[in-house]
């Protein structure tokens, strides 16, 4: 089997581990099935609880109950309670860190679109 030299390799090894460590990190917070949809839905401007449900297909209410709080947690959402209306209002906002999270977002949707249109033969 031929090695591929110093030359074509894309990372060193510093950067490898250093690569792995902080993408282990990342996927920690928004490797889960739902949370890169419960963000796309929140940064997409729905902040509601029961607008979040209908708007991510095939959620239930536990597991979106959870990733808020997951998301809560890590800086990426904040729950806000309106307590002047009645009924008592909860809005579920993306913060301003989360926002950081867009480009990632639209990259990756757009290579899913290029690796969608590759598999399926319509390139």
């Amino acid at each position: 089997m031929e090695e591929i030299s110093t030359e074509k390799k894309a990372f060193s090894e510093v950067q490898c581990t250093k690569h792995l460590s902080a993408t282990e990190d990342a996927l920690y917070v928004i490797g889960g099935k739902w949370t890169l949809r419960v963000m796309i839905a929140l940064l997409a401007g729905h902040t509601r609880f029961n607008e979040l449900q209908r708007t991510i297909k095939g959620i239930s209410a536990r597991v979106l109950s959870g990733e808020l709080k997951d998301l809560e947690l890590n800086g990426l959402v904040k729950r806000v309670v309106l307590a002047d209306q009645k009924p008592v209002v909860v809005e579920y906002r993306p913060t301003e860190y989360s926002k950081s999270l867009k480009d990632i977002i639209s990259t990756l949707a757009d290579w899913g679109a290029k690796h969608k249109k590759k598999i399926t033969g319509q390139e």
